[in-house]
């Protein structure tokens, strides 16, 4: 869905973002922000060339030109971070986005999520690749040497810039809301595209960082994966930042998916196949759905990607509700959502078991402003299918589960219910229905009774008929992949100490 990158590369800012990490798990404490030195900065901007030469050797893409270089205080970033959240398309889809998420409970319903992300990422920005000046852009209080492994990072970016032009690579082209069913299709089919490939970007630039970090030891991401391995562990754990363990889970994966998924992706075709295949072979043929990134051979072996058709729901919705948000519930979300709900253990066993996941969010015409801000305003629809129906039967009732966390006035209404396939509540925000048919489960939340049974049978009535067979859609927490990943590259110095002496 579109609840945001770690890198947002909307209105031509590719911002690499390696998190900081800390270095509280090594037991140690991380040294506060100091401007550097003038005689630094000439250093530091003197190493470009070379560290783009290293960046060149070490992805097989040719530098086509040099890339400019400027310092930019914490003030600035925070300034840019704060125009980009007012036009960025990306940050608009986030902020968008933002009811649905606590519609389907993966975000509190009193959290405030722009708040929270300027103050996060102005504190972990430490480097940014502008798209449209072609301009490596370096935060002036990070160590000038922490910022010689983030430059290689962003100075990949650059390369890959030159070789395909992120700006118009990276757009799926998709802008504000479908209003019709074909406008639905396009959507589900093309937008997952931005998340893909922001983690192809990152994946890569992050190989690029492991091997610069490690330059002069004869080890490599190719050679030594072991490494890349425990960088992925690393930056898959929010725990060591601070400001990164107070994030809702739902922003700590979808920050972290380009560089953990991304960095495993890349590791992997690079590992059986080489670096032309996995920079340049990958940027002419890149992934086009998070399930590719997190199946990697899925990619390589040319499988099909689990997708579902969508039906025309727009003659029984838009006489009372406006289209306000569609998408792909993938297995990412899969796994946030079922870990949220039921724990980790939980999300283990059943992520693996996802088979596909589409939803749709249409908000009532009736709503007032102040209403329209709400949960109570959207009418949901979720539909996801599983490789088997216990699967689908445990993932109903953990879902479930939740409803009395999200809602106030929950009552079960058996009289209702048709069968033992069905569960029907009332809530202080409307009618919810979830019903599990063979592998299939449906979800509809706020929409009146009747109303849910005709979405769920025009769900099911295209399902194995729709024209879509390849990926995909945008994923519902990977909007928040596309937004944070084109704001900027965060502390990167850290992560070295994953890599060095270990």
């Amino acid at each position: 869905m579109r609840s945001g990158d770690v890198l947002v590369r909307g209105g031509g800012w590719a911002l690499a973002a390696v998190l900081t990490l800390g270095t509280a798990a090594l037991g140690a404490q991380e040294k506060p922000d100091k401007p550097m030195t003038k005689e630094q900065a000439k250093e530091l901007f003197q190493s470009v060339d070379g560290i783009m030469q290293f960046a060149s050797e070490d992805s097989k893409l040719p530098v086509l030109h040099s890339v400019k270089r400027t310092l930019v205080s914490r003030a600035e970033v925070n300034k840019y971070l704060t125009k980009k959240f007012d036009e960025d398309e990306s940050a608009r889809r986030l902020e968008r986005a933002e009811i649905v998420l606590k519609k389907f409970g993966l975000l509190d319903r009193d959290f405030h999520l722009r708040p929270f992300m300027l103050s996060l990422l102005t504190e972990q920005i430490a480097a940014f690749y502008d798209e449209k000046t072609k301009m490596v852009n370096l935060v002036d209080s990070i160590d000038a040497e922490e910022q010689k492994p983030t430059l290689a990072h962003e100075l990949t970016h650059a390369l890959q810039d030159q070789k395909v032009n992120l700006e118009k690579w990276g757009s799926s082209g998709i802008t504000g809301v479908s209003h019709n069913a074909h406008d639905d299709t396009h959507h589900i089919q093309v937008d997952e595209l931005e998340t893909a490939r922001e983690a192809v970007t990152e994946g890569q630039a992050m190989v690029v960082f492991v091997d610069y970090t490690l330059k002069g030891s004869g080890k490599t991401v190719q050679n030594s994966p072991e490494i890349a391995d425990r960088l992925r562990q690393a930056t898959a754990d929010p725990g060591s930042s601070p400001m990164m363990s107070r994030a809702p889970l739902l922003l700590q994966r979808s920050l972290l998916f380009p560089y953990s998924d991304g960095l495993g992706f890349e590791q992997a075709v690079l590992v059986k196949r080489g670096p032309q295949a996995a920079f340049a072979g990958v940027l002419d043929n890149p992934p086009n759905s998070s399930f590719e990134i997190m199946h990697p051979a899925a990619w390589m072996e040319h499988a099909p990607v689990p997708v579902l058709a969508f039906p025309d729901v727009h003659p029984l919705l838009d006489a009372d509700y406006d289209a306000y948000d569609l998408g792909v519930m993938g297995e990412l979300d899969v796994q946030i959502m079922t870990e949220l709900f039921g724990g980790r253990q939980m999300a283990s066993a059943l992520a693996p078991m996802w088979a596909g996941g589409v939803y749709y969010a249409a908000q009532k015409k009736s709503a007032t402003a102040a209403e329209k801000q709400t949960t109570g305003s959207l009418g949901l629809l979720y539909y996801s299918r599983w490789k088997n129906r216990d699967s689908a039967r445990s993932f109903a009732r953990v879902y479930e589960s939740e409803l009395p966390r999200k809602y106030e006035g929950l009552v079960r209404r058996e009289k209702d219910e048709l069968g033992d396939t069905e569960q029907v509540y009332t809530t202080s925000e409307g009618d919810v229905l979830i019903s599990v048919d063979d592998s299939g489960v449906f979800m509809a939340e706020g929409f009146p009774l009747a109303l849910a049974r005709k979405l769920r049978a025009g769900v099911l009535a295209v399902q194995g008929t729709g024209k879509v067979q390849m990926a995909s859609g945008h994923e519902l927490s990977l909007g928040a992949v596309r937004t944070f990943a084109e704001m900027g590259t965060v502390k990167a110095g850290t992560l070295r100490r994953y890599t060095l002496g270990q």
